[in-house]
């Protein structure tokens, strides 16, 4: 569990950098790095729900 939430602090904060960048500098590659970052992150959010509910089971 742990290792999901540093992950998604890490892809947050890497999304939050390149969207910046796309939305003050223009620049493109980084709108390309900040779409690649939100399906990473959709990804592990769904992970980290389902082993949330997991552990809230036991």
């Amino acid at each position: 569990m742990n290792e999901l939430i540093a992950k998604i602090k890490e892809l947050n904060e890497a999304l939050l950098t390149d969207a910046v960048a796309q939305a003050e500098k223009g620049n493109k590659a980084a709108g390309t790095r900040a779409r690649k970052a939100s399906l990473e992150l959709e990804k592990v959010l769904k992970e980290f729900r389902k082993v949330s509910l997991e552990e809230s089971k036991k």
